[in-house]
């Protein structure tokens, strides 16, 4: 089994279980697409597949697969292809190379199953595009915090550069900042684990010039997801600002089968991050539907 790299400041009891994940390689042209799995398979459940958000890695969900895995989930989380530990994909840099590679992996781990999909923001976007494509691969997907439905004009936020700065503290500023605009509505959360997964994730983006995520397309991909759609919001979610209050009719427009948003009060964009608790409650909803 290959060691997975946890970050050091969870606690060591989590710290120690989260290492026992089994790595999973799938193909992609001449790289891999590397998966991480917990828990155990159990008859007539479904497995659970989580996405992250973008310059990210399984390290998004780091405070909730343990309770996922403690309810008899098996939890497989991939490093989406250019994140993490997966090679970038062939043939382009933004959610669209990806669903080809993503749903040959799939196919392969789990022939002939059909997953629970939960994905974050950029994974969020990039679960909609591949059901549109692979509709026979979930069967329900859960959005959270998820762009691209073309409810805001420009960004609703500006971050700061930082692989130019001289040094690491120059640097861990800027990503201060750039949690505090962008991922988490909780300043006192903008340090320790949060500045140790961002730095650890930000540094391993080979995907740079991404723009589907300022589009609309998860709007104008969700009338061809046939599968139950359910969404999870921080209320103070960074990316869409005071249009977050038209999310639920934009979802219930767009998707043919959707089942609710569920919004999360006092948390932002990475809301599994900044509410464990309660966001594993709702997620728990959502999976019971």
């Amino acid at each position: 089994m290959q060691p997975i790299d946890v970050p050091d400041l969870l606690p060591p009891a989590n710290r120690a279980r989260l290492q026992q994940a089994q790595r999973l390689d799938t193909p992609m042209g001449q790289g891999r697409i590397v998966w991480h799995a917990w828990g155990e398979r159990r008859a007539g459940v479904a497995p659970l597949v989580l996405f992250h958000g973008g310059s990210g890695s399984w390290t998004h969900w780091v405070k909730n697969i343990l309770p996922l895995v403690d309810a008899g989930r098996w939890v497989l989380a991939v490093d989406l292809p250019g994140f993490g530990d997966s090679d970038p994909p062939p043939g382009g840099t933004d959610a669209d190379a990806m669903i080809e590679p993503l749903a040959t992996g799939l196919r392969t781990l789990l022939p002939g199953e059909a997953v629970d999909l939960v994905g974050f923001s950029f994974g969020g976007m990039t679960a909609g595009l591949l059901l549109a494509a692979h509709p026979k691969l979930a069967r329900r997907v859960v959005l959270v915090g998820a762009p691209a439905m073309g409810l805001t004009s420009g960004r609703q936020f500006e971050l700061r550069a930082w692989r130019h700065l001289g040094t690491p503290e120059a640097q861990a500023d800027a990503h201060r900042h750039n949690l505090g605009v962008l991922m988490l509505h909780d300043a006192r959360l903008i340090d320790g684990l949060a500045l140790q997964v961002h730095i650890a994730n930000v540094a391993r983006d080979r995907l740079p010039r991404r723009r589907l995520a300022h589009t609309d397309i998860l709007a104008r991909t969700l009338p061809r997801v046939p599968c139950p759609v359910h969404a999870i919001y921080g209320a103070h979610d960074a990316v869409y600002g005071p249009a977050v209050d038209r999310l639920e009719g934009a979802f219930a427009a767009a998707a043919l089968d959707f089942r609710g948003l569920q919004r999360i009060e006092g948390a932002g964009h990475w809301v599994q991050f900044e509410a464990p608790a309660t966001f594993d409650a709702a997620l728990g909803r959502a999976l019971a539907i």
